[in-house]
């Protein structure tokens, strides 16, 4: 065998060894995203927005072994709805913007569920405590990919409302956090 053949034999081997490994296509966040809250004060439910968030990912569901989610989340500017509730939330007793002005979501382990549901086990750290959260999703594809999720933090696992909020017959512990990501492919 000729040199210049043995090099395109070598190399056509290399393509195709690599060909299966091909890394998840890259996201960014895109306009039209929500990232909210929900939970009860003294039996009455109420919702919340975070201040903004900023999402990148990387994602391919026939490759969720290169797959990755990172969520930066702006804890000033979040609402309720109610400026008293909105002032404590900020406090130092919840998520204590003077001194954590941002929690961060990361997955890079991904589990199908069947069609087009997966979850992200990953970690969320928030008021410096990183604790495991799974997130569960639904993808869908398209120009604009959408992942639409849910999950439930455990606010006491951060120190969010400790102290005399940390009665869980007036706030309960469990906080559902529901997300719709309009995503749009990293330039």
């Amino acid at each position: 065998m000729k040199t210049p053949d043995r090099m395109r034999l070598a190399l056509a081997t290399l393509l195709m060894a690599t060909a299966g490994q091909a890394a998840a296509a890259d996201y960014v966040q895109a306009p039209g995203s929500t990232l909210v809250f929900a939970s009860n004060y003294q039996d009455e439910t109420f919702t919340g927005r975070f201040g903004s968030f900023t999402t990148t990912m990387s994602f391919d569901p026939k490759q969720l072994a290169t797959s990755k989610l990172d969520v930066a989340i702006q804890l000033a500017g979040t609402q309720t709805g109610n400026k008293d509730r909105d002032d404590t939330l900020v406090s130092a007793d919840f998520f204590n913007v003077g001194k954590f002005a941002q929690a961060r979501y990361t997955a890079t382990k991904f589990r199908a569920l069947g069609g087009n549901q997966y979850a992200a086990d990953g970690t969320l750290t928030l008021r410096g405590a990183s604790k495991p959260v799974m997130l569960t999703f639904t993808w869908t594809h398209g120009a604009q990919p959408v992942l639409t999720g849910k999950a439930t933090v455990k606010r006491l696992d951060f120190g969010v409302g400790g102290g005399d909020w940390a009665d869980t017959s007036t706030i309960p512990n469990e906080v559902a956090i529901s997300t719709k990501v309009v995503l749009k492919p990293k330039p």
